[in-house]
C-alpha cells in the first residue's frame, strides 16, 4: 500500500476518525451503498471485484467513488479527520480495510465484515535465472533489503541481519527495486507482488512469508457506526459466495501460494499459520462481549491481560534522567502523529501488544532503535542526536515496562540490543 497510508497506520487512523461519523448511516437499511477501496492499494482490483459480488449477492447495488478514501493531496499522510470526512461524503463501506491481530485501535466505532483475503508481508528475491543483473553483497557482507517507508514491512526489515535498506516510497516501487537490481531481497505487502507480475508478467520471484506477528493480515469490509444491519448482509453474502466456490475463484490468484510448486518457500509451521484466521482482533466492537486481553486506547488493560515486563539482564539499561529527557523528546517531536499517551493517531501505537506482543515478539530493542534513529521523526528523519536517540529510547522502554537502572543507555548498547522488546504499560 501507498507509503502513507500502511496497514497500521490506516486502522489506527481510519478507526479513530469513525468517532466521529454521524451514528445513523443512510446504508444501515438501504438497497444501494457507495464504496471506496484504500489509496493506493495494489489489491484494489480485487477488492471492487469482490465488492460487486458480494452487494449483488446481497441485492444491495453498489456505485464506487472514483479516488476512493479521500485525503487532501499531501503527502503527510491521511488524518483521522480527512477518514472521518470521506466516510460522511464519499462511501458507506470500505472495501479492502486491513485488520491484523496487532493492529492498533481498540475502542473503534468501526464495524467489520469477517475477512474475504488472508494475505501478509513476504520476503522477496529474484527467480536465479533473473537475477544475473542483480547487484551482490558488498565487501562488509551486507545485503540491501527494499521496504516500504513507515510500513509494517520496514518494522519487518529491520530486524534482518547483516542488512542495509532501500526504503522506497509505495510498495509498488518497493518491488522494483528488487527487479532492477537496487536491492537483493524486499520485504513487502504480498498483493503487491500479484500486481507487479500483471504488470510484468515476464518477471519472476521467489516469495517467503515473512516470519513476523507483524506480517498477518486479513481485507474485510468496514462501515462507520449504525450499520449493523449492512454488515450481516455482507457477512450472509461472503459465507454464500464462501460456501459455493465464488470466493475462491475470485481471490485465487491473490491469495499467498501453498506450496513449493507454485514458488512460495515458506515453513510448514508458517503455511499452516497463515491458514487460520486470527482468533481475535484489538480494532472493533465486533466482539459480542468486552475481553480482558483487549487492549484499550488510553493504554490500559480492560482487565489484566499483559505481561509486565521488568528490567531484565539482556536489557540495555537507563536512567530516570534519560526517561525525564526522552519524555520531552518524544512531546515535541513524535505525539502528534502517535498520540500524546503513546496510544497512536494517525502513526502506529507505542504502547502494548500493538507496538510488541506480549510473547513471542519478533522486535527487538535494537530494531526498533535502529528504525526510529534512522526514520523518525517522519518530517525530519534523522534530526536528533545519537545521545537524544538512546533518551527518547529510554522513555519507550520505560513506558513499556521496563525498569530503570543505575547507567545510562548509549546509542550502541540500544543499536546493537538483541533482546526482544516484550511491551507491557506501566501503571
Amino acid at each position: 500500500m501507498n507509503i502513507r497510508l500502511t496497514h497500521v497506520a490506516l486502522a489506527s487512523a481510519l478507526v479513530a476518525g469513525a468517532a466521529h461519523v454521524a451514528a445513523k448511516s443512510p446504508a444501515q437499511a438501504s438497497s444501494s451503498v457507495r464504496v471506496c477501496t484504500m489509496p493506493g492499494s495494489p489489491s484494489a482490483r480485487l477488492d471492487r471485484s469482490v465488492a460487486r459480488a458480494v452487494l449483488n449477492t446481497a441485492g444491495i447495488t453498489a456505485t464506487f467513488a472514483s479516488r476512493g478514501i479521500d485525503d487532501d493531496g499531501g503527502d503527510d499522510g491521511i488524518s483521522a479527520h480527512e477518514l472521518a470526512k470521506s466516510l460522511q461524503r464519499n462511501c458507506d463501506v470500505i472495501a479492502g480495510f486491513p485488520r491484523s491481530s496487532v493492529a492498533d485501535g481498540s475502542d473503534s466505532h468501526l464495524l467489520f465484515s469477517m475477512g474475504y483475503l488472508h494475505s501478509g508481508y513476504v520476503s522477496v528475491t529474484l527467480r536465479d535465472a533473473h537475477a544475473s543483473h542483480a547487484s551482490v553483497a558488498a565487501p562488509d557482507g551486507k545485503i540491501t533489503i527494499a521496504a516500504t517507508w513507515s510500513s509494517p514491512s520496514q518494522l519487518i526489515a529491520v530486524q534482518q541481519k547483516n542488512a542495509r535498506f532501500d526504503l522506497e516510497v509505495t510498495s509498488n516501487l518497493t518491488v522494483d527495486a528488487l527487479a532492477k537490481g537496487r536491492a537483493q531481497r524486499a520485504i513487502v505487502w504480498y498483493p503487491a507482488v500479484v500486481a507487479y507480475r500483471h504488470a510484468h508478467p515476464q518477471q519472476q520471484f521467489d516469495v517467503a512469508v515473512a516470519d513476523s506477528p507483524y506480517a498477518d493480515w486479513n481485507l474485510v469490509f468496514a462501515s462507520g457506526p449504525g450499520t449493523q444491519l449492512l454488515q450481516k448482509r455482507i457477512d450472509d453474502a461472503l459465507t454464500r459466495l464462501r460456501n459455493d466456490g465464488r470466493l475462491a475463484a475470485l481471490t485465487r490468484n491473490w491469495a499467498l501460494p501453498a506450496s513449493h510448486a507454485t514458488g512460495l518457500a515458506t515453513p510448514l509451521a508458517t503455511q499452516a499459520s497463515l491458514a487460520r484466521s486470527p482468533a481475535r482482533y484489538l480494532d472493533g466492537p465486533t466482539l459480542a462481549l468486552p475481553r480482558a486481553d483487549i487492549w484499550r486506547v488510553s493504554g490500559m488493560p480492560a482487565a489484566g491481560g499483559f505481561i509486565k515486563v521488568a528490567a531484565t539482564a539482556d536489557a540495555p539499561s537507563f536512567d530516570h534522567d534519560q526517561v525525564a529527557h526522552g519524555e520531552h523528546l518524544y512531546v515535541d517531536s513524535c505525539a502528534k502523529c502517535h498520540g500524546d499517551k503513546l496510544e497512536g493517531n494517525t502513526a502506529p501505537s507505542l504502547s502494548g501488544p500493538a507496538f510488541a506482543p506480549a510473547a513471542n515478539s519478533h522486535l527487538t530493542i535494537g530494531g526498533i532503535y535502529q528504525y526510529m534513529s534512522t526514520n523518525m521523526p517522519a518530517d525530519r528523519p534523522g534530526k536528533m542526536t545519537d545521545e537524544e536517540y538512546a533518551d527518547l529510547m529510554a522513555f519507550l522502554l520505560y513506558t513499556n515496562g521496563y525498569d530503570t537502572g543505575s547507567a545510562k543507555l548509549t546509542a550502541q548498547a540500544a543499536q546493537s540490543s538483541t533482546t526482544p522488546l516484550n511491551a507491557g504499560p506501566r501503571h
